[in-house]
């Protein structure tokens, strides 16, 4: 099920069943010159898509697109929240979802520069359920795509050298999977991006012109990317299927 696409009604049966809801979370932001702006997000949205249609009980909320990118700030294109305002934004995510009654709150994530200010957000709603001593509450789960069962493996297969960081051929054979009428091209030069640390935007301009970081999205392909999104569904499905039924102690 998608969550956008259903009743409240439909909602109210489904939290019957199951009390586990997907939340794709990524970032808008530059992928160098032929990388969609939207990739971290789309990337996470797509393999959850992908999983609701092979397991169609499986309920995904709308997508979380915009996340931490200040430092891709100096490509036009880009939009960041500050980490005040996304602990802020996520607290209130999964204050509505606990409110109606899920438990299990996963968050599928395709942007690296989101980890920790995501975990930052979930250590605030725990303090606050702490806090108020909560009896009974809920969990809530953080994991990166790529590192879902059997994807990080494939990646390597199929790009041994020139993956890098960002705007890596696997997230750009993923959106060329889902949207192959957006395919871009272009000249690369080098052909693999140099690498190193990431600090403002300014800076990061300045170390990597085109936007990208150690990659090669030359290699990417839309039949490439449809290999990733296959292993990638099937490891949410049982990664949430976990998840789901992970037990809550009772109190003795």
């Amino acid at each position: 099920m998608l969550l956008h696409l259903s009743t409240w009604q439909e909602i109210e049966a489904h939290l019957q069943r199951s009390k586990a809801v997907v939340v794709p979370i990524g970032s808008n932001e530059q992928h160098g010159p032929t990388g969609l702006l939207g990739t971290d997000w789309l990337c996470p949205e797509i393999i959850a898509h992908e999983a609701q249609a092979q397991s169609p009980d499986l309920l995904v909320a709308p997508t979380f697109n915009i996340g931490m990118a200040q430092h891709h700030l100096g490509f036009p294109g880009t939009i960041s929240l500050r980490p005040s305002t996304f602990i802020a934004a996520i607290g209130d995510w999964v204050r509505s979802l606990a409110r109606h009654g899920f438990e299990k709150i996963y968050f599928l994530n395709g942007h690296g520069g989101n980890v920790a200010t995501i975990e930052a957000a979930f250590s605030e709603l725990y303090a606050e359920a702490s806090f108020a001593g909560v009896e009974r509450g809920f969990a809530c789960k953080l994991k990166n795509w790529w590192e879902l069962k059997g994807v990080t493996a494939l990646a390597n297969r199929q790009f041994p050298t020139g993956h890098g960081s960002h705007a890596t051929p696997s997230e750009i054979a993923v959106t060329q999977w889902a949207y192959p009428q957006a395919i871009k091209t272009a000249n690369y030069a080098p052909q693999i991006a140099p690498t190193g640390p990431i600090r403002e935007a300014a800076d990061f301009r300045a170390r990597y012109p085109d936007g990208r970081m150690g990659s090669d999205p030359a290699q990417a392909t839309p039949e490439k990317g449809g290999e990733l999104v296959k292993v990638a569904a099937e490891g949410l499905i049982a990664d949430l299927a976990e998840f789901a039924a992970e037990p809550f102690p009772v109190r003795s």
